[in-house]
């Protein structure tokens, strides 16, 4: 089946996007690669996950307030992906651009599902998104991602950990319960879906030389239509962060 958005071969764009559980690195990872592919030249758009300014709002109220089903949580976070898809995403690929993605589809998938939603509606419901050029996977025990969330702040956030299915009342235990069932989720799609399986376990330098290597050889022949940047800069708020 043609998807809306049209198969990421038939866009002249490229589309690479980051996935893993919270605390794998890939955030670091992706603004790397961002200041690397700006430096060689190439337009950059950016984008992350549940950032529309359509949604934004509504969806932080929502959560301080656990107002949330699983059902309602996958339905505002697919809206959220819709508004940034049509309104950002897709012109930048079809105007020829880099596009990278902190998180894409399988994010709703992974998390979504373990909190209990079917996984052909999930599918079904974001059949319009393109196929990345490249997903990598940034593979992490999850003593490691734990560890890496808590040095930089005193607590974990409530829906991070997975407060809202009554896994634990430790926030630390249902993290690593929560986590764990997206994990498996990861795990499972990495074959099917495609995955570029990366080591997080690795230094940050190891990992970024690897991510380099591989985007470098996906942008063989690739020519960056730097002509209409600006415009492109102005018709989109998000723009190039």
């Amino acid at each position: 089946m043609t998807k809306v958005g049209g198969d990421i071969d038939e866009l002249p764009g490229k589309l690479y996007i980051v996935e893993g559980c919270d605390g794998s690195g890939k955030s670091t990872q992706l603004y790397l690669l961002k200041k690397w592919l700006e430096s060689q030249g190439y337009f950059v758009f950016f984008t992350e996950w549940n950032s529309s300014e359509l949604l934004k709002k509504f969806t932080k109220k929502a959560k301080r307030k656990n107002l949330l089903t699983p059902t309602t949580f996958s339905l505002i976070h697919a809206t959220d992906f819709a508004d940034r898809y049509e309104k950002l995403m897709l012109p930048h690929l079809r105007a020829g651009h880099i596009v990278l993605a902190d998180r894409y589809i399988y994010t709703a998938y992974a998390r979504d599902i373990a909190r209990g939603c079917d996984p052909e509606w999930l599918r079904n419901l974001y059949k319009f998104a393109a196929k990345p050029s490249i997903a990598f996977y940034y593979k992490a025990p999850l003593e490691i991602s734990l560890s890496r969330i808590l040095t930089g702040r005193d607590e974990i956030k409530y829906h991070e950990a997975g407060m809202d299915l009554g896994l634990s009342n430790d926030p630390v235990e249902s993290f690593k319960l929560f986590q764990g069932i997206i994990k498996k989720q990861y795990d499972h799609m990495a074959k099917p879906e495609g995955f570029t399986v990366m080591d997080a376990t690795r230094s940050i330098e190891e990992q970024q030389a690897e991510m380099r290597r591989i985007v470098a050889r996906d942008l063989a022949g690739y020519v960056s239509p730097v002509s209409n940047a600006q415009e492109m800069r102005r018709a989109t708020p998000e723009g190039s962060i």
